[in-house]
């Protein structure tokens, strides 16, 4: 597997997850500040040219949430997912995909005052309803799914992390703690070493 890579970047969040299961792969790391060969096969693989992009075999996987739901299927002996046809699957997916799809582009126009015309059309609502369902779905202990430490908390927890070490949310005690509980693991600490202090 190749992990295509940049400290700054979302890459970050599927290196966690790449950490926590360890699994060997190959880390490629891309200055986008320069021209290079790593940076010009990126282009091939993902026209995006965004991070994060995994390489696995024949198949090119992009899209944070997707890396970390093919990475939790593949290694599902890790039991960094539901079991395939469990009950939790449903809230597993939700919590997935409501970070990228929903979560971040709120958070995203917010934090650059602005704000969708009409944000009953918007997919993602507005970051009034946003910041409402983080509380709601934000576990009071543990984590996403209950007991068991899931990709689940790699992708809405981590979105979480990096919204409020970036200013863009200013979490409430219930999600501080959240997020506390996530920078206490060894996987995290060694992807994010580069944040400020763990929140307290």
């Amino acid at each position: 597997m190749k992990h295509y890579y940049n400290s700054m970047s979302r890459s970050v969040t599927t290196d966690w997850m790449l950490k926590e299961l360890d699994e060997q792969h190959e880390q490629i790391n891309i200055n986008f500040s320069e021209d290079s060969p790593e940076l010009r096969d990126l282009q091939t693989i993902n026209p995006m040219g965004k991070l994060p992009t995994l390489v696995d075999g024949g198949n090119v996987i992009t899209e944070t949430a997707a890396i970390c739901a093919y990475l939790s299927d593949k290694y599902l002996d890790k039991k960094l997912a539901p079991a395939i046809g469990s009950n939790q699957r449903a809230k597993y997916y939700r919590y997935l995909f409501i970070a990228g799809n929903t979560i971040e582009p709120a958070l995203t126009l917010a934090a650059s005052n602005m704000e969708h015309p009409n944000s009953a059309t918007a997919g993602w609502g507005d970051k009034t309803r946003v910041v409402a369902t983080i509380e709601a779905m934000t576990p009071h202990s543990g984590w996403a799914l209950g007991d068991e430490f899931t990709a689940a908390d790699i992708v809405f927890g981590g979105l979480l992390d990096s919204a409020v070490t970036f200013g863009m949310l200013a979490p409430s005690p219930k999600v501080a703690a959240y997020i506390f509980r996530l920078q206490q693991r060894p996987a995290y600490k060694e992807t994010h070493n580069y944040f400020d202090e763990p929140m307290s």
